[in-house]
């Protein structure tokens, strides 16, 4: 099977949860033997080459930024233009937007299938014309693919239209060699580590964790949260932390290269998301595959990664207090984190890459009878 997928973002240069996953779609989909194309954005000296298994085919921009109307319609005509040169079995279109209007374009004009796999901020954030991303490029499109229920159930209300349901995965390998929490780890000086891995956007609700802080050291001053990621909000989260008096418990790590991600969670006690709104969370994925205890906001796709008391804690979003109370349980609780990191560490298997690809081969197939 020849395939085609549409990524505006692609690593190294984009590292974020889409991104991630395209490239883990495409190295799996290579190994079963198809022949995979990825149309994704990037500067001029990026020419279009063959990473491993898979081809990359890079559009450049000029002076129209990606974020923009004019940015979505420049990067969907380049893209369809790379389409007719590739001529795909299938496209396979990451988000709705800029990608799916490249997808409508291949299927309008040359009469290609495609599928759309929503990933989360196209879904669940409001945007321009979003309403009518929705019903035209999902309407026409072959398949649709949502990371979890609740997205399926967004989809569904919004544009009257089904979905299958895969979730994201991860590459367990990355995590064999770790020091993973099979076991309760003994810190240096008793000093236990919370974690934080993400953008530094509101939307994650990062300053209610710092402001769960405050209660949190006054229980037990041997813990210190590790912040790793930037962003647009770093600066007021900074002044935050200094405000509360919190800058001998808080360190902010910056943005790091992925790989190094998982080195963190293996050193860390327990990991923490506090976002407002949440399509899926790889992250999570990767906690759960260093058998960390996760304590995570009860919205979007997040309650069905992680199960109350089984594999973590839910806590309402906005609420420090709570977020302080479950962290605290857990770090009070031996026998209960160790019990948590066993029941991670078994849930992550679910996840493999080698399981979600099969499930996309099975859509591909249905859309091509």
């Amino acid at each position: 099977m020849k395939i085609a997928i549409l990524v505006a973002g692609f690593p190294p240069r984009a590292v974020a949860g889409a991104e991630i996953a395209t490239l883990n779609i495409a190295t799996e989909l290579a190994k079963r033997g198809h022949e995979v194309h990825v149309v994704t954005t990037g500067d001029k000296e990026l020419k279009g080459d063959k990473k491993g298994d898979f081809y990359t085919h890079y559009i450049q921009f000029g002076v129209a930024p990606k974020t923009s109307l004019l940015g979505a319609i420049s990067y969907a005509i380049k893209a369809f233009a790379q389409i007719r040169r590739i001529n795909p079995d299938i496209v396979h279109a990451q988000r709705f937007y800029r990608e799916g209007l490249a997808a409508f374009l291949a299927k309008l004009l040359n009469k290609k299938r495609y599928c759309i796999w929503c990933h989360g901020s196209d879904v669940y954030l409001p945007w321009r014309f979003k309403g009518l991303a929705l019903k035209l490029f999902l309407g026409q499109a072959d398949a649709v693919i949502a990371l979890t229920q609740d997205m399926r159930g967004k989809i569904r209300q919004t544009c009257h239209r089904d979905a299958s349901v895969i979730p994201n995965g991860i590459d367990l390998r990355r995590f064999e060699q770790l020091s993973c929490r099979s076991k309760v780890k003994s810190a240096p000086n008793g000093v236990k580590t919370l974690l934080f891995v993400g953008r530094l956007h509101r939307i994650k609700g990062v300053a209610y964790l710092i402001e769960a802080m405050t209660t949190i050291i006054k229980r037990n001053p041997k813990v210190k949260l590790l912040l790793v990621g930037d962003g647009e909000e770093r600066q007021s989260l900074e002044n935050l932390v200094i405000k509360l008096g919190l800058t001998k418990y808080v360190t902010f790590i910056g943005k790091v290269p992925n790989e190094k991600v998982p080195q963190y969670i293996a050193a860390s006690d327990v990991f923490v998301l506090p976002s407002l709104s949440e399509g899926f969370g790889i992250v999570l994925l990767e906690a759960m595959a260093c058998g960390l205890p996760i304590v995570a906001t009860n919205v979007g796709g997040i309650p069905e990664i992680v199960q109350d008391g089984e594999n973590g804690f839910l806590v309402e979003p906005e609420n420090p207090v709570e977020i302080a109370e479950r962290v605290l349980t857990l770090l009070e609780n031996d026998d209960l984190r160790r019990r948590i990191s066993q029941n991670n560490l078994e849930k992550a298997k679910n996840y493999s890459w080698e399981l979600v690809v099969h499930k996309l081969e099975k859509v591909y197939l249905e859309v091509l009878k």
